[in-house]
């Protein structure tokens, strides 16, 4: 009997983790990180409706015993020389709930399933309406590529380079899902870079809208965009689907699925299915996709210090460097050249335009919808009480989420 109350305490948490604590004390440090983080989703609301899901998947990845995701099988799964290389009946046959969840994840299910959802609450008319406004939605990937620059000169690989660089898109499921094709390794940090940077946007953008623009242009006046037809909006989703697909192939999963949903919107005839998409399916797949990213985030990928020398004027000096913290670290360049990209390509536009442009509409080129918008609204207001920028913002905001799948479509048909 005393050796089975033995064996039972043997096969605790407790003692699992502080039996050998010098070996497990990452798991104690990523539960805290896991409260952290579900303290920020709650009392300070950032990004709450994902976040949560994320470090509740990574309290629970963490748990000792627990059995619910198993990184090595992963590792096998993603290795070309094991046996076990894209199997999944291998993941079935051995993985926990986790692991079984996170199949939607490597398969790009939920990313897609998730951009249904967004084109069914979207409305394209202000981009429409302003045609130029797509060229502030392209002009603000700019901090995707040079954040892609930055990391390989830190030392990354150009998959996990790319991957990074999404984070500038200011796109949840985007980075999500150019991750899970280029660098899964790396999906629980910059998963959690992008959303906890997504509930920033109104703290990174002011600043920076403000330094690169006087208080003349912030306070320009546009003028009120027209009145988009029915057909126009009906049209743009199915022109848009075809042109992308022609242009960049790898990227018409997401593009695709966003515009079936906006298509379902504009249609009028699939009321039900558009109330689905934007209710339900978004609901669903927000808590498989937030629990099985957060799964992701185990000790051993997210505590990754690891040495480096450098040699700095013929002296040798050693670092210890960690990837969670550069990714973090250039997820807030992301943004910020994002957001610099957009306002900058706004002046220039007005150097050749007759109706002036508010720059501070370029920060909404990001495809944090509808917060981006929001805040050059925000901003504008305060240089003029009287000065609506909302819609006209609306137009570089919708036509962010396009440009950064396109990206993402770019960056995998490159380097995946």
């Amino acid at each position: 009997m005393l050796d089975k109350i033995v064996d039972f305490l043997k096969s605790t948490g407790f003692y699992m983790v502080f039996g050998n604590i010098s070996e497990n004390w990452g798991n104690l440090v990523m539960i805290a990180v896991s409260l952290l983080l579900l303290w920020l989703a709650i009392h300070k609301k950032f990004e709450p409706l994902l976040l949560i899901g994320i470090a509740f998947g990574m309290l629970l990845t963490n748990l000792p015993g627990a059995g619910m995701y198993h990184s090595e099988l992963w590792s096998e799964f993603m290795d070309a020389g094991s046996e076990h290389y894209n199997n999944y009946g291998y993941i079935l046959s051995n993985g926990g709930l986790l692991d079984y969840l996170y199949i939607g994840v490597k398969t790009c299910i939920y990313p897609c399933l998730i951009f249904i959802g967004i084109g069914a609450m979207t409305d394209f008319g202000p981009l429409i309406s302003n045609p130029k406004s797509l060229l502030l939605g392209a002009a603000a990937q700019l901090g995707i590529f040079a954040t892609y620059i930055g990391c390989i000169f830190l030392g990354f690989n150009q998959q996990q380079a790319g991957s990074i660089g999404i984070i500038g898109g200011a796109d949840g499921p985007t980075a999500i899902y150019t991750t899970s094709l280029l660098a899964p390794e790396l999906l629980g940090p910059i998963a959690i870079a992008a959303y906890s940077y997504m509930a920033l946007v109104p703290v990174i953008q002011p600043p920076i809208m403000k330094l690169l623009t006087t208080k003349k242009e912030r306070g320009i006046v546009m003028k009120p965009l027209r009145q988009v037809s029915k057909t126009e909006k009906v049209i743009f989703p199915i022109a848009v689907t075809i042109f992308v697909a022609f242009l960049v192939p790898s990227a018409t999963p997401l593009v695709g699925c966003l515009m079936l949903g906006n298509l379902w919107k504009e249609s009028g005839v699939a009321e039900r299915l558009c109330k689905t998409a934007q209710n339900e399916l978004m609901n669903i797949v927000t808590i498989f996709l937030g629990i099985s990213v957060g799964a992701t985030a185990t000790a051993e990928t997210f505590l990754n210090f690891y040495e480096s020398k450098i040699t700095i004027f013929g002296t040798e000096i050693t670092l210890w460097r960690s990837q969670t913290i550069e990714i973090i670290i250039m997820g807030v360049v992301a943004f910020g050249v994002a957001t610099a990209g957009g306002v900058l390509f706004a002046k220039i536009m007005n150097l050749f335009t007759k109706n002036k442009v508010n720059p501070l509409i370029g920060s909404a080129g990001v495809s944090a919808v509808p917060m981006a918008a929001r805040v050059s609204q925000m901003v504008g207001q305060k240089e003029n009480p009287g000065n609506f920028l909302l819609m006209h913002a609306m137009g570089p905001n919708v036509a962010g989420v396009i440009g950064s799948a396109i990206a993402a479509g770019v960056l995998i048909s490159l380097l995946g």
